[in-house]
């Protein structure tokens, strides 16, 4: 089947585009009226991720609503910690709680990889749903979360701002620490695997709390479990033609890196310097990004001013890199305006062609 709108697939292929491709991280989510009432229909956020039917509904509505190139699959990264049997709940004003948390090298070493269908099948069952109802007017991407990430809510319990328990582990018991996150990266892997049998056409993986490690944490720690992703994603017959781009939050430091493991594209938080990093990986890696994501809750005179900042930053698509994709630098805020929203896609549509002529 052929998706009426390609441009976000084939700019990821390193194909010459008309204009800029969108999306936006959260783009399914809370400053949407229509997001806010299925939500409140499910009762609860986990029942709204596991009901395929309502995870298909907010999925779509940023599409029908703006005109974005790309649906992204509505699912949390936690649910493959909650399908090994950790027990997620969602606690208003503190976020994501495991009720079983990992307490030390026994409950590590009865961690086996989840079944995808009998305890994740509702990811696969929403991915078909989404591609049947999208009707190919865009790509839909799938993710997951990095194996340093999850494993860190694993063993935290809930996020932190330290991290004190997960670096704890790393540092007094390193040998641990890998035996949990092989195993987790085993659970990747075959997630992405039957995510993409089910009908994703692109992968991300969010490696949220990679930029608080130093470099040789961030190598051994986070780096080399996601180059393992990338390689078994593209040595697998099924999946090789379908791009992945990493996003490491805070990992503008390590672009080289993150480049070297044979990913198609790179997510830029608002930190990084879009010209700077078009010098240091532009050839190889398209890069994604990176627009404050507070400035949508601002005006949309800001708005368009930093959307074209961004745009401008990237400059003319040239023979000898590989492209850009518009996103902002992180999740879109609950507080962000949908008009706001409106005004960024309208000015990416109209301002970024000139930058592919």
């Amino acid at each position: 089947m052929h998706t009426k709108n390609d441009l976000y697939l084939r700019a990821l292929r390193g194909e010459r585009v008309e204009r800029t491709p969108i999306w936006v991280m959260r783009q399914a989510g809370r400053y949407l009226p229509d997001y806010r009432a299925t939500r409140a229909r499910a009762g609860d956020f986990l029942t709204l991720c596991k009901t395929p039917e309502m995870a298909c509904e907010v999925t779509l509505q940023p599409i029908d609503h703006f005109g974005l190139d790309a649906a992204i699959l509505f699912s949390d990264i936690l649910t493959i910690p909650d399908a090994m049997g950790l027990e997620l709940v969602l606690e208003e004003g503190v976020g994501p709680v495991f009720q079983k948390p990992l307490m030390g090298a026994a409950d590590i070493n009865e961690l086996a990889v989840p079944d995808m269908h009998a305890d994740l099948g509702y990811v696969m069952d929403a991915v078909a749903l989404i591609r049947r109802e999208l009707n190919d007017r865009v790509p839909l991407i799938g993710f997951t979360g990095s194996p340093w990430t999850l494993a860190s809510y694993m063993v935290e319990g809930k996020g932190s701002k330290d991290f004190a328990k997960v670096k704890g582990l790393m540092f007094g018991e390193p040998e641990l620490m890998h035996t949990l996150l092989n195993v987790v990266t085993d659970a990747v892997i075959e997630y992405l695997r039957a995510q993409v049998r089910a009908g994703v056409q692109s992968l991300m993986v969010f490696d949220t709390w990679g930029g608080m490690l130093s470099t040789a944490a961030f190598k051994t720690f986070s780096l080399a479990y996601m180059q393992r992703i990338v390689t078994a994603i593209k040595s697998d017959s099924d999946c090789k033609d379908v791009p992945i781009v990493l996003f490491t939050k805070g990992g503008g430091q390590w672009l080289e890196m993150l480049a070297d493991t044979g990913c198609d594209g790179l997510g830029l938080d608002w930190t990084i310097d879009i010209a700077q990093a078009k010098q240091r990986v532009g050839d190889r890696v398209i890069l994604q990004g990176n627009m404050d994501p507070v400035v949508m809750s601002t005006t949309g005179a800001a708005v368009e001013s930093q959307a074209r900042a961004v745009l401008d930053g990237y400059g003319q698509v040239g023979a000898q890199d590989r492209g850009h994709i518009f996103n902002l630098g992180h999740g879109i805020q609950p507080t962000a305006k949908p008009d706001n929203m409106r005004v960024l896609v309208e000015t990416v549509k109209s301002y970024s062609p000139s930058f592919h002529s």
